[in-house]
């Protein structure tokens, strides 16, 4: 059975500030209070550019199972089923791509 990920309406809603190295080095014992208690998010900035992004773990659990629901049902919609060897390339092919994409 495919585990889905649960839809948390609140998570949509919740503040989301932009926040720099400097600054979070400084705040960092009140940005992680404020996630863990309101479930805010914070885009860590360095030089204007986005770094990081500081969620509750709950919301970052939640991305993981949708990411790997989407490589199954990705995979599963192919006609021949790759071997797990496959299947582990393919998702490192993934996951480097998504970060040089990130990089330019």
């Amino acid at each position: 059975m495919i585990d889905r990920p649960t839809f948390n309406p609140y998570y949509y809603f919740t503040m989301t500030e932009k926040i720099s190295t400097g600054q979070i080095r400084q705040r960092l014992s009140s940005v992680l209070s404020r996630v863990s208690l309101k479930n805010d998010q914070f885009i860590v900035e360095r030089r204007g550019k986005p770094l990081a992004a500081v969620v509750p773990m709950e919301r970052f659990e939640q991305m993981r199972r949708a990411a790997r629901l989407h490589l199954l049902q990705v995979l599963e919609s192919q006609d021949e089923k790759p071997t797990e060897a496959q299947a582990e390339r393919l998702a490192n092919e993934a996951k480097h791509g998504t970060r040089k994409a990130r990089r330019r």
